[in-house]
């Protein structure tokens, strides 16, 4: 099952309000579960360069069914993934990306934001996430 253009919607929404709260501007990027772009917001002013960023993450998200930072864990120098960011056209292997599962844990897709430091993209990309996990 994919995630829906409503609760794609719904995550982008919530990972915008969540932007406002935290006074940072986001790109905020939703794929489906076969990494494709269902729904997408660029903040008004918010860095031109982490477009890219926030889909990639988004992808990476949902290429390996989690948090992009877990990746990062695993492709440290001697890590058991260390050089996996060259693979699939570019991967982001740092916090701001995570998947999205729906109410019997399946993955539906995934959520990838960059604007503001990683542990603000991790934040917004994880209220973005609970407005539609396990729905």
């Amino acid at each position: 099952m994919n995630i829906t253009l409503a609760q794609a919607q719904a995550a982008v929404h919530a990972a915008h309000q969540k932007s406002l709260a935290m006074g940072v501007k986001m790109n905020i990027a939703v794929v489906d579960g076969g990494a494709n772009l269902v729904a997408f917001a660029r903040m008004d002013g918010a860095w031109l360069g982490s477009l890219d960023i926030a889909l990639k993450k988004a992808r990476t998200a949902r290429y390996f069914d989690m948090p992009t930072g877990a990746i990062g864990a695993l492709s440290q120098p001697g890590g058991p993934l260390y050089h996996i960011e060259h693979s699939n056209g570019g991967l982001i292997t740092f916090p701001g990306g995570v998947p999205i599962q729906d109410g019997s844990g399946q993955v539906i897709g995934a959520i990838g934001v960059s604007g503001s430091t990683v542990e603000d993209d991790h934040a917004v990309a994880e209220a973005g996430m609970s407005a539609v996990a396990g729905k």
